[in-house]
């Protein structure tokens, strides 16, 4: 399950997490929703720069083994390019690579094109890839996205120090890769890491230095159709057509890549200074009325939700660690759920542009539990009382909120992040339905968080994260792994249990290679999380793009609004 992190709003972590395509990726009956923005009758047009905007200071880890959120994924989908590619029905199909699968579904045999160029001029081989899978894997790496390597064999002994090399990798030929997996994995190519790293780029740069390095920082190279030219750190990137691009040059000379004010979104489209941005729902009115732009919907592929600290992640272990009691009793939780008037949350401030959801698998996936089989934790105020009664939570000095159950004053911290100009009313109302059933939530330190600190406080388990709000983006395969597992860094709420570890393997397992006996492994996994509540699971969220109308060949869909971005072009008037 995993993807795209840091968002201006919440969280989207849109890059890869729970999705909606089929057991092996290649048998879907779902599909994501498109939509475009360009008038196919023309042809187009070479030239210009576009503007592209995004509403917080990004972080500026532009390689995609270290990037952690959408703030610089934006970046690398206009510089890099993946083996695989996800297409619009959800199928994992070859990209630059294709592959060969052994009878036993472990051994996978991959070729690559010949002649791609990064943009110093070296040419792209499977060693560049090679490198980019023990980078993940080496003891050092410091980064999140160690589980898109663990399935191969040898990476655990690599991993913890014990070997010198991966022996579930073997280099054939420049242009031939031969990846053995420790077990079949339903789920194996797409959950493999899919970027190459150039070798040769990084040449002397240890594993732990290179978030750091320049190589990652100041001058990163890829292989997409833009190369990054100019970096001002945190405010803006630009990129320029690299004319060596393995699909043929571009059609426009570059990309600015810009920090924008969300504040000002509606009048910097309307004076041309962003061509494309993802917005937010409250400038949704003002935009739809400006000639000048069109507005493009698509149903995210995420999710948004309020999560429990249940512990903290032990960094020597590698594991979550849970020995925070606060929210040890289920019926807490439960009765913080049924306390949300999450619909008309969603209807007053976000236009009604969101689904209620009850579990982490999209309702559009094959894999989603229908919500006859669940609790859908309906509003209601009285049920919340009552399930906080029988847990001893009451209010036994008449001031209208309730103690502990050992009858002390209890209090719950609450965080969220700045964003559209609806973020604080919403928290205020998030906050409210929790007072109106006698609990006293508090905002942390009077006030929302910037995204950066806000996610910086949530990742190291900041003594005073006790209730978050964030959203996760999902990828390609309803498999939890790398959100929900004990030794998942992703896993913010720090919860786990046996079953769920156990559910998550076997919807791996040989056995899953049955569609319909992987489909009740994931039904299981979800009454589990329904009834657990690790987190309360908010609405599945609807994206806005706005495109200036000047700007051609934008096509969108739930996974993103940069897609094949070498086909832009600019209609000039």
């Amino acid at each position: 399950m995993i993807n795209k992190r840091r968002s201006g709003i919440a969280l989207w972590l849109l890059m890869i997490a729970v999705l909606v395509s089929a057991c092996n990726g290649r048998d879907s009956n779902s599909a994501l929703s498109v939509a475009s923005h360009s008038e196919a009758a023309e042809q187009p047009q070479a030239g210009g720069i576009v503007t592209y905007g995004y509403a917080s200071p990004f972080q500026g880890l532009f390689e995609p083994a270290f990037y952690e959120g959408e703030d610089d994924y934006n970046v690398l989908q206009f510089s890099t390019e993946a083996m695989f590619t996800i297409e619009d029905d959800l199928s994992t199909k070859p990209n630059i690579a294709t592959w060969m699968e052994a009878e036993d579904h472990r051994v996978f045999t991959f070729k690559i094109k010949p002649g791609i160029r990064w943009h110093n001029g070296d040419e792209l081989t499977v060693e560049d890839w090679k490198f980019a899978l023990e980078t993940i894997a080496s003891p050092d790496y410091t980064g999140s996205r160690y589980y898109s390597v663990e399935m191969i064999q040898g990476a655990d002994a690599y991993h913890t120090g014990k070997a010198k090399e991966i022996s579930g990798i073997k280099v054939v030929d420049p242009y031939t890769i031969r990846i053995t997996m420790a077990t079949a994995r339903v789920n194996s190519i797409d959950n493999l890491w899919p970027y190459p790293m150039n070798k040769k780029y990084f040449t002397d740069v240890a594993v732990k230095d290179m978030p750091t390095s320049d190589q990652v920082r100041k001058h990163p190279i890829g292989i997409g159709p833009f190369e990054i030219t100019r970096i001002q750190p945190g405010q803006s990137v630009e990129l320029k057509r690299f004319d060596n691009y393995y699909q043929g040059k571009a059609h426009l000379d570059g990309v600015l890549y810009k920090v924008s004010d969300e504040k000002r979104i509606t009048s910097l489209f309307e004076q041309g200074e962003v061509d494309i941005e993802t917005v937010p729902r409250d400038a949704y009115e003002s935009l739809n009325k400006l000639d000048t732009v069109d507005l493009l919907q698509t149903p995210e592929l995420s999710y948004e939700y309020i999560g429990f600290k249940f512990g903290h992640w032990d960094n020597d272990a590698q594991k979550v660690v849970m020995d925070n009691p606060k929210f040890k009793d289920k019926r807490l939780r439960q009765a913080m759920y049924y306390a949300l008037d999450r619909q008309g949350i969603i209807n007053t401030f976000s236009y009604g542009l969101g689904r209620l959801i009850e579990t982490p698998i999209p309702s559009s996936s094959w894999a989603k539990i229908p919500d006859s089989e669940i609790n859908t934790y309906p509003y209601s105020p009285e049920k919340a009382k009552e399930l906080l009664d029988q847990a001893g939570y009451i209010d036994r000095d008449g001031d209208g909120l309730r103690e502990d159950p050992q009858g002390k004053k209890f209090t719950i911290h609450y965080d969220a992040m700045i964003g559209s100009a609806m973020a604080e009313p919403r928290t205020a109302a998030i906050i409210q339905d929790w007072r109106d059933v006698g609990l006293d939530v508090r905002l942390s330190d009077g006030g929302l968080k910037e995204l950066n600190t806000f996610y910086d406080a949530v990742e190291n388990d900041d003594p005073s994260i006790e209730l978050f709000n964030g959203v996760w983006g999902l990828a390609s395969d309803p498999d939890p792994s790398g959100l929900w597992r004990e030794n998942d860094l992703w896993n913010y709420p720090r919860w786990s249990s046996q079953q769920n570890e156990e559910l998550i393997r076997d919807g791996v397992s040989m056995k899953s290679y049955d569609k319909e006996y992987r489909k009740q492994v994931y039904y299981k996994w979800q009454k589990l999380i329904n009834e657990e509540v690790p987190m309360i699971f908010f609405a599945e969220r609807e994206t806005i793009t706005a495109v200036n109308k000047r700007l051609q060949g934008v096509r969108v869909n739930s996974m993103g609004n940069i897609i094949e971005p070498q086909k832009w072009w600019i209609k000039e008037e």
